[in-house]
């Protein structure tokens, strides 16, 4: 497969601290998307059967490369009995599927009676083999002995939706690979599986008629809990396939019900995301109108303008996670002023860490100048003001499901501004890795295990429990270009345009891998009114910002137990240092 084009030649600049560049973005290109989730369905349903055959070619790819097997039995292409029980099971139901798909319409010539009974026998026959595959909870937990519950976590809840086909085995491996990456325990709500083919059925029906099955209930019902309750500031919710679908409608139901400063406590992070819309609406008319004018593309919580950064600093004191111990509950409700979402910030990093310093092109430091660095205001609804603060999409240009999902639709520009769009930053990488199964190819290829330097076996404690992240990877060191293009879209010309078979991929060049990040979740900076002002910003808009990935991956800085470097939403820290809830 070949590889998507890599973005045009960028002049010389007269940087400092490497070739860092800075672009306004937002979604855009050449391609264009007439129609959204709000549409429909059979027109959805129609586009949707057409893009299935259209991203055909990269159905192999949601099981290849089948190896290699990096996080050892967690991995679900590994030789464990459970794995292989697993397979045979789904080779067996899909036999079983495709039989009774291609004799339907031979039952016309029988009496109905008789059809109908060979039907209900079929489906009976299918429903026992997922019950054998799938075991009767809903609710799973990620074991004990891969992240026990700490204190210093305790204000967290983490809850995990898996993707298709993921019978009670692998949703059991995918909460502890979590776990282990994350230091967390994670609460599981099993997406139960009907079979491959019946499960790309149910996709159909849950994204384009809004069809809540009952895990999105339970789900639902879970979350507002968890939001509700004050001992939680932060609510973790990771998506994976069509369990992305499921998180989906969950968002709107939870958009529709809850307050604002509840909804300040959810992150969201998807893996192959097969959804066709995530909202996550602007609070205010006027910021959103702001967003337009000046986007900040993917680098909401990265770039900075500099003097808005010392302005901020000289007027709120610096927040940080309260000790163990030492933080009180938090109360369900705050002041609009301390409402918003964690905000993105640097895990435990050196303090020595400089930041980026961007330069525009033509040398002329007098202006406003850009700056790259892992921490953020402690306020993002400063940033984006939008209800969720914080929403990552991670997704393999060669993944089916994320072409067919997030893809597609967060990455070809609306023929309208009235068409839903796809909100949430996304990383699409190129890589020999690139398929679709949650260990093996995102956690294993995005957040791989420690391994030892001269065996490569995984690093491991006594218990046979891997030690955790590794600090350093291919991906999260990789470099993307942030924002891009002077026509308002945030791209050049020809970027950021659907993947086709052409684009997605080319053996050849499998070694040299390429992420790009999407920035739809665009932030208005307010410096100063004056024209000449507005030029400089506009003109550095168009230069862009080179970053790694790790500088711009919210979720990597929970890895191995960290924090991003905050105060807990719904508490802030006093004159005095104390921190307290924000309405006291």
């Amino acid at each position: 497969m070949a590889q998507p084009p890599p973005p045009s030649p960028r002049p010389a600049t007269a940087s400092h601290g490497g070739d860092t560049r800075f672009f306004g973005s937002q979604i855009g290109g050449r391609s264009v998307i007439n129609y959204g989730y709000t549409d429909m369905p059979w027109k959805l349903m129609a586009w949707d059967v057409y893009y299935f055959f259209k991203f055909s070619w990269a159905i192999p790819y949601i099981v290849w490369p089948l190896s290699p097997a990096d996080s050892g039995e967690l991995s679900e292409l590994s030789p464990t009995w459970g794995n292989i029980r697993a397979i045979m099971m789904h080779v067996l139901l899909c036999i079983l599927q495709l039989g009774g798909i291609v004799l339907l319409p031979a039952l016309v010539v029988l009496p109905v009676w008789t059809a109908a009974l060979i039907i209900g026998i079929f489906l009976l026959v299918n429903k026992l083999l997922c019950i054998l595959l799938n075991g009767k909870g809903v609710e799973y937990h990620s074991d004990p002995k891969y992240a026990p519950a700490l204190p210093e976590h305790a204000h967290e809840q983490w809850i995990f939706i898996n993707g298709v086909a993921a019978g009670s085995h692998w949703m059991q491996t995918n909460l502890n690979r979590l776990a282990v990456t994350f230091k967390r325990p994670i609460l599981g709500i099993h997406n139960k599986t009907s079979g491959i083919i019946f499960d790309v059925v149910e996709c159909l029906i849950q994204r384009n008629w809004g069809y809540a099955t009952r895990d999105v209930r339970v789900c639902y019902r879970i979350i507002k809990q968890k939001l509700y309750n004050p001992q939680y500031s932060k609510v973790i919710f990771i998506l994976h396939s069509q369990g992305s679908i499921e998180g989906g409608l969950i968002l709107d139901w939870l958009l529709q019900e809850l307050p604002q400063d509840l909804l300040s406590k959810l992150e969201v992070y998807t893996f192959g995301n097969a959804a066709n819309h995530f909202n996550n609406p602007h609070r205010h008319i006027r910021t959103q109108n702001l967003a337009k004018r000046n986007p900040f593309a993917a680098c909401v919580d990265s770039v900075r303008l500099t003097h808005d950064r010392e302005e901020e600093a000289a007027r709120i004191p610096r927040l940080r996670n309260p000790q163990p111990g030492s933080r009180p509950s938090s109360a369900s409700s705050s002041s609009s002023s301390f409402s918003s979402p964690n905000s993105s910030a640097a895990a435990a990093e050196p303090a020595d860490k400089s930041p980026l310093t961007v330069e525009p092109s033509n040398g002329n430091v007098t202006g406003t100048i850009l700056s790259a660095t892992a921490t953020t205001s402690p306020y993002p609804s400063h940033l984006s003001d939008r209800a969720i603060g914080h929403i990552e999409h991670y997704a393999h240009t060669t993944d089916f499901v994320a072409l067919w999902g997030v893809l597609h639709f967060a990455t070809s520009r609306p023929s309208s501004q009235f068409i839903p769009r796809f909100i949430g930053r996304v990383f699409a990488r190129t890589s020999p890795r690139g398929g679709h199964q949650m260990v093996q190819h995102y956690l294993d290829g995005m957040f791989p295990l420690q391994k030892d330097a001269v065996t490569g076996e995984l690093i491991k404690y006594g218990q046979g429990v891997p030690v955790g992240a590794e600090e350093a990877n291919d991906f999260m060191e990789s470099e993307v270009l942030v924002g891009g293009g002077g026509d308002g879209t945030g791209r050049e010309e020809g970027e950021g345009e659907e993947l086709s078979e052409g684009e997605a991929g080319n053996d050849d060049d499998a070694r040299e891998e390429q992420v790009a990040v999407v920035g739809i979740s665009p932030v208005a900076t307010i410096a100063n009114g004056s024209l000449s002002s507005c030029r400089r910003r506009r003109k550095n808009r168009q230069e862009g910002v080179r970053v790694k990935v790790k500088e711009v991956s919210r979720l990597w800085q929970y890895r191995n137990g960290r924090s991003p470097e905050e105060t807990p939403p719904l508490l802030i820290r006093g004159k005095d240092g104390v921190v307290r809830n924000a309405t006291m």
